[in-house]
């Protein structure tokens, strides 16, 4: 028996198909349940909130697996609360991804001939908009097919008016607070996007490129640098030693020529270089590199720009007008001439950053940008997880938070494209600097211009749980809805958007962290758990598995292999198993309800019960605390597993298979099991749906006759145990599971009866003789019987008569010939584990192998000549 049984009448039929069919029901139950309003949250109720934010997907996006695998583990979570009666929101909702949109839409202006800058500013994001009605959101579709449950008439956009507004606040709070500044400073440029890039939009990879070692100056005050990309060397004010340096001690503070320029540039002493690489010096060109830069900005080096932004050199002389790779050969070709070449490697690989749209290299570039001063926000989510505001889930990623948002740098927010929230800084004629906030006029008059920039997406994506709830407006559902309760998202996004949200959760909310916990989950990866990736060919399209084997089944497998913080391995032999799992629950409960099992009046009383009735309650109200207890931990590939073992193996194959002898003997002790069974079911049914929530809604409102799972009560444990009961199925599983062993290792097929004796007496398993010997296919004895084989297990005797069903004389040499072949198989393992010159020249790996073989020989000799002990004499 467990809490909240269900107390609805009989459905009105118990008929069902007589498979399932995914295809022919997800849809129309998606609908309806969208129609009837169950996933809408609201504000004015007086339930206690529970409030997931989705993250945001692109515009531009389509349904992956990493999709597929975040928003099963969210619509878990969150059909779980509403079942347990929290008012709950799982708030959708897309990003305008900037340079992603911006780029489609440019690709499609090419194909007209066309560039953005014959459309003008205005046109082209009006063009833009257009693009989004027509053919954006395009996974919004797919989500309903996965089945999420989100509150769907709260949908936002974060270029919507509201969001707009929202982002238009904060600019001018930071910016009036001093926390959002201009200056120059080195970016992660796109020579093919021509815009700043985000950290996160940088891919890094082994690149194929040369290594080459070149002398600055000559005679004994020459000194040797080397670099991948001699194109930089233009740009150079400096060349940098240790200061502890001795070789080059005698250097510091005087100039050496830079070769192919008119220049001299000096030698400075700082501790950022390493002695131990390369020659201990290296070129300092502040203007192309990030580490540089510093080191310029503490010697108060010049900074030069020999870059345009189409990476074309433009320092003056012979290379100007070259693309940066046309330089480099042109460049190494001019300093090999002159003799100035000291060392050249090639192939060398390196790590090299690309542009994660258009795979262009980047380019760092010293760059007028708008920058957030990170410091005090950064602090701020450091503390809200060390004094225990904010729980991240599992702990060990709390380092890397911290190794973050503790060494945070100031992030360029400025992003030069023309779709994204428009800067609001208004420059003046005579210098001004105006930043408007969102109910104030921009100036006006001869001479005033905005900002030409667009502000990073990851800035209005870092205000999306409390923005969505209708802030800066003091809202109802900001009120009741903010903080989240949990924020479910990849630990690879943990610096990039997580630690922004914490930022401006925190800043914009006065202290309020936006979300209780972050639940960290890792990547979906193929079953070999390699990286998915067409260039790999392993790319898997999602809607290709539903289609096939329906939503139910991927999400299932998804949440089966989830661990927290860890990667996931999938692959399609894994979703036909969760294909089959789904068919399982589907004619196991088509065969109870065949049988009478109803969920109509109360559970008998526990006396009234069999013992196969009370063990499964008791094993039912176990596994409804395990999964609350996984749950409640973030579990969910042990929640999922536990379900289906439960489901499958107590419920399914021994349960149901157990009270097939009470159904057919009939009387009142059907009538207890059919209601055992109901609730059962439906407790099963319950706990199941939040994962396959399509299968469990068809079976669940034909069992029960109840409006929807959706809204139904989450089961709770009432506490019933009865070990006694355990122990008495325990000691029964255990005869079945020897006997059915025992038959396989003669070679008796499943179904072939077989004449036996059973002695149960002291035990407590008379009174399943009658299922005992159904399951086992076990005949009485007549008179001629006489026992070949005699099997002791758990203080019973099942002897058995298999005179006339083996050939034991052939039985006999079948076995003999195994036998010899896993003793032959002992010595040969045992003759090379003892071979010391072997174990001492062989791998690991391969001992390990040699070991199981021996292992896995030894339990063969043992199960066959404890065969050839049970056959009869011939």
């Amino acid at each position: 028996m467990t809490e909240n049984a269900s107390q609805q009448p009989p459905a009105p039929t118990t008929e069902l198909p007589t498979q399932y069919a995914p295809a022919d029901v997800e849809g129309p139950l998606y609908e309806r349940w969208v129609e009837r309003g169950y996933f809408e949250a609201d504000a004015k109720s007086d339930k206690p909130p529970y409030t997931v934010v989705i993250p945001p997907p692109n515009v531009t996006g389509s349904l992956h697996l990493g999709h597929a695998f975040e928003h099963t583990l969210i619509d878990a979570l969150t059909r779980r609360k509403r079942m347990q009666g929290h008012e709950t929101l799982w708030q959708p909702g897309m990003d305008h991804a900037g340079i992603a949109t911006q780029n489609v839409v440019e690709r499609e202006l090419a194909k007209e001939g066309k560039s953005r800058h014959d459309l003008g500013r205005e046109a082209f994001v009006e063009r833009v908009w257009q693009w989004k009605a027509e053919s954006g959101g395009q996974i919004s579709g797919q989500m309903r097919r996965l089945g999420d449950g989100v509150a769907w008439s709260r949908e936002r956009f974060t270029m919507d008016e509201g969001l707009s507004q929202a982002v238009q606040t904060i600019f001018k709070r930071l910016y009036d607070d001093e926390l959002i500044y201009r200056a120059e400073r080195i970016i992660n440029w796109c020579p093919r996007c021509l815009t700043a890039i985000s950290d996160i939009e940088v891919e890094y990879q082994d690149d194929d490129g040369e290594l080459v070692s070149m002398r600055y100056g000559d005679g004994d005050d020459s000194i040797v640098v080397a670099t991948t990309r001699a194109e930089t060397m233009l740009g150079d004010t400096a060349v940098a030693v240790h200061p502890d340096d001795e070789r080059y001690r005698h250097l510091v503070g005087t100039l050496v020529k830079l070769p192919l320029t008119d220049r001299s540039i000096p030698v400075v002493a700082d501790e950022h270089v390493d002695p131990e690489f390369g020659t201990g010096a290296v070129k300092v060109t502040p203007a192309h590199d990030p580490n540089d830069f510093e080191i310029g900005q503490r010697h108060g080096l010049p900074s030069l720009t020999i870059m345009d932004e189409h990476a074309v050199i433009t320092a003056h002389g012979p290379f100007q007008g070259l693309d940066r790779l046309e330089a480099r050969s042109a460049i190494v070709a001019a300093l090999r001439a002159e003799g100035r070449i000291v060392a050249e490697k090639r192939p060398y690989v390196h790590s090299v950053g690309h542009c994660s749209r258009c795979k262009t290299t980047i380019e760092p570039r010293l760059s007028m940008q708008w920058w957030v001063k990170v410091g005090p926000l950064a602090k701020a989510a450091g503390d809200a997880v060390r004094d225990g505001r904010v729980r991240i889930h599992p702990q060990e990623m709390e380092k890397r938070y911290f190794d973050w948002v503790d060494n945070l740098h100031d992030w360029c927010i400025s992003r030069q494209l023309w779709w994204g929230h428009r800067i609001p800084v208004w420059y003046g004629p005579d210098g001004e600097v105006v930043c408007v906030g969102p109910d104030e006029q921009p100036p006006t008059g001869e001479g005033w211009r905005q900002d030409t920039d667009v502000l990073d997406t990851w800035f209005s994506s870092g205000l999306w749980p409390f923005s969505t709830l209708g802030w800066p407006e003091r809202t109802e559902s900001l009120a009741k809805f903010y903080p989240n309760s949990v924020l479910v998202t990849g630990y690879d996004i943990l610096f990039f958007w997580v630690a922004r949200m914490m930022m401006f959760g925190l800043y914009a909310m006065d202290g309020t962290p936006p979300f209780h916990t972050i639940a960290l989950h890792g990547m979906v990866r193929d079953q070999f758990g390699k990286k998915m990736s067409k260039s790999f060919g392993n790319a898997v399209n999602p809607l290709d598995w539903m289609d096939k084997y329906g939503s139910d089944a991927l999400r299932f497998t998804l949440a089966r292999g989830a661990n927290p913080g860890v990667d996931v391995p999938i692959g399609e032999d894994w979703v036909q198993g969760s294909r089959n799992f789904a068919n399982k629950i589907w004619n196991a409960t088509r065969f109870a309800l065949m049988n009478g099992a109803t969920v109509e009046g109360p559970l008998p009383e526990p006396s009234a019960m069999s013992s196969t009735d009370r063990w499964i309650l008791s094993r039912l109200n176990s596994v409804v605390a395990e999964v609350d207890a996984y749950y409640d931990d973030y579990q969910f590939a042990k929640l999922s597993d536990t379900l289906f073992h439960f489901a499958w193996d107590e419920v399914f194959d021994w349960y149901v298979e157990l009270s097939k002898t009470v159904f057919q003997a009939g009387g009142e002790p059907a009538k207890v099991s059919q209601r055992v069974l109901g609730e059962v079911l439906d407790v099963t049914l319950r706990l199941l749906h939040p994962v396959v929530p399509f299968v469990t809604e068809t079976l669940w409102t034909t069992l029960t006759g109840g409006e929807s799972v959706v809204i139904a009560d989450w089961p709770a444990d009432s506490g019933f145990r009865d070990a006694a009961a355990e122990r008495e199925i325990s000691s029964l599983q255990s005869v079945i599971t020897e006997v059915r062993r025992f038959r396989a290792d003669q070679g008796l097929q499943p179904g072939q009866r077989v004449p036996a004796r059973l002695t149960l007496d002291g035990t407590s398993l008379a009174p399943h003789e009658a299922a005992i010997r159904q399951l086992l296919r076990l005949q009485p004895g007549g008179d001629s019987f006489t026992a070949t084989a005699t099997l002791p297990v758990a203080g019973a005797e099942v002897a058995l008569d298999l005179s006339g069903t083996i050939d034991v004389a052939a039985e006999r040499k079948r076995l003999a010939k195994d036998l010899a072949a896993a003793e032959k198989e002992k010595a040969q393992a045992t003759a090379k584990l003892g071979n010391e010159a072997f174990l001492a020249k062989a791998p690991d790996q391969v001992v390990d192998k040699i070991r199981t073989r021996l292992a896995k020989a030894e339990e063969d000799i043992a199960r066959i000549q404890s065969q050839l002990e049970r056959l009869p004499q011939a």
